[in-house]
This record gives structure tokens, sequence and C-alpha cells, in this order.
């Protein structure tokens, strides 16, 4: 797919430097600048068009925080600092309860901006930005769920630069982990096969997906997580595009099957409803906000395939 890699996320050409990962240049210094999260959100400053907020990391909230080096944007080394340790006022406490939370918190020292749900950010921020914030959310989250070697159950520490975990009482060492995902546009002449999960919001239907288990090719796993949700069996399978999905730490393979059968025996352990809808009624559905098919998420791979199969520019 000629337009794989402008998908959200899709990648800006952001040098990683990883060369300069767990050496002195990899550290921050007065006059480096960074991007800021807390308890998953990212630090957002109020333009037009929004952007990341940068901060010196000299900046005394810092002190308190973990840190990742996430490269080079252009000459500038730029980091991410996470300062979840900072307690907002009582009425700012997001509801954890929610899929998506549209509360926005706003620290005392950067009153022109505010922590916001990447989600609702993603599909606006310029494409460095996104890199940068999906590489920055995936890489917190990670260090969250691996405070403990996996090996001995001692306690790890951070370091090369934000990018492994060391056990101090066994030796081992720990990487980031990505889970795979394949997400599927599953077609059969003008009709896409489409799925709704329970939790999601109102009238949300997207495009079916699932994790690619071990020992697994993204073909094999595309037929097998179509025929478990829907019953659909699948024939020929192609690969589309990918999309780092930091929500919280998945890489998402866009693949293109072509459907063997049409009728739909529904797992409800999986999905509320499944449905096929013709290219026609989906364009009513994108323009129709209030209809009674909400089309997945803008910025996401799943919207990026459909635009794409209704624009016919997938090959």
């Amino acid at each position: 797919m000629k337009l794989a890699e402008t998908v959200t996320f899709g990648g800006s050409g952001l040098n990683r430097a990883g060369a300069l990962r767990g050496q002195a240049e990899g550290r921050p210094e007065i006059g480096d600048q960074a991007i800021v999260f807390w308890r998953g959100k990212v630090l957002v400053e109020k333009s037009e068009p929004p952007r990341l907020l940068r901060v010196d990391v000299g900046h005394p909230e810092f002190s308190h925080g973990r840190w990742a080096f996430l490269g080079l944007d252009g000459a500038d080394k730029v980091f991410a600092f996470d300062i979840s340790h900072w307690t907002p006022e009582e009425d700012q406490h997001p509801d954890p309860t929610v899929f998506y939370d549209p509360t926005e918190q706003i620290h005392p020292d950067f009153p022109n901006a505010s922590f916001c749900e990447l989600r609702g950010q993603m599909a606006i921020l310029s494409p460095r930005d996104a890199e940068l914030s999906a590489s920055a959310k995936a890489l917190f989250h990670w260090h969250n769920s691996h405070k403990f070697c996996s090996r001995c159950g001692a306690a790890s520490e951070i370091t090369m630069s934000g990018w492994q975990r060391n056990c101090p009482s066994c030796s081992a060492s720990h990487f980031p982990r990505t889970d795979p995902v394949v997400i599927m546009l599953i077609t059969q002449g003008p009709n896409v096969l489409l799925g709704r999960s329970p939790h999601w919001p109102e009238r949300m239907y997207s495009l079916l997906a699932g994790f690619i288990e071990p020992g697994e090719t993204l073909e094999a796993a595309v037929r097998r997580e179509v025929f478990e949700e829907s019953g659909i069996k699948v024939g020929a399978v192609s690969y589309l595009a990918s999309q780092p999905w930091a929500f919280p730490n998945s890489l998402m393979f866009g693949c293109h099957g072509e459907a063997l059968s049409t009728d739909i025996i529904l797992d409800p352990a999986e999905l509320e409803d499944a449905l096929w809808i013709s290219k026609t009624d989906l364009v009513d559905a994108f323009n129709d906000k209030d209809g009674a098919i909400k089309p997945a998420r803008f910025g996401s791979i799943a919207q990026f395939l459909l635009k794409h199969w209704l624009a016919d520019t997938l090959s």
C-alpha cells in the first residue's frame, strides 16, 4: 500500500538515536526539551493547531519524575518526563471507568496547556508530535507494568535512557514489549464486515481485530480471529499497513481478507454485534454523525483502511 505510512502514528522519520541510549549524551541536560506525561495523558499546548508543549528538562517538577530519551529532532535531543506524582485539584480527577476520558487537567506551572487523552488529540497532532507521544506513552506504560523482574521477582531498575530495565538481584535484562495485533478489512464484493465491542461508545462499529498468538502468521491470525468472532471464513489475505497503537502498547497490522462466506455466527463473548455494510451505506455513515452506525474514530487504522477502501486506493 503506497500510502501505508501516512496513517496516524505511522512514523515521521524521527531519528531515535539508539546509539546514545545509556551514554552521557543520552541523559537530559539543561537546555534540552521534553514532552510531559501525567498518568497516561500528554501535555498539549493550547494553540492552533494543537501541539505538544516542550519544556526545558531543568524544570523543578521533573526532579521527581521518570524520563526517557526519545531521539533527535533535527539536532535537538527530545526527552519525555512522567510526572504522575503530581496531584491535581479535586475536581480535575479523571474517571478511570470510561472508555475515553474527555476531562483535562491543568498544572499550575503550565497554564497555557493541559493534560489530554491522546485518543482525542492523535489525529490533529503533527506527524512528529504523534510519533513522540505514542512512543513515550507506550514506554511509560511498559515501565508501570514491568516494575519487577520476571525471572526472580525482585524490583528492577530503569537503565539505557529509559529503554531497558535491569534486575540488581539476578542481573536479568528486560526490554519494552509490543503486542502484535491484526486488524482486518474483510470484504466480499462491495461489502465490508464491521463489528462492535460492548464497551465501545454508543453506535461505534469498527473492523474486527485480535492478538496474534505464539507461532502464528499474520495470515493465520486473520483467518482465525475472523472465524472465531463472526463465523466468517476468509481466503486470500494480504498486508496493507501498520500502526503503533499506544492504548496501551500494541502494533496493529492492517490486513485485507477476502471472505469465502457471508453468514454471521456471532461470538457474544467477543462482539456485541457484527454486520455487512455496503460502500454506499458506509459513505452515508461517515457523513451522518447521528446515523445508526458511527465508524471507527478519526486517526485509527480502522478508519484509515475503510476510507482508502472507499476511495479504491488500497494498492
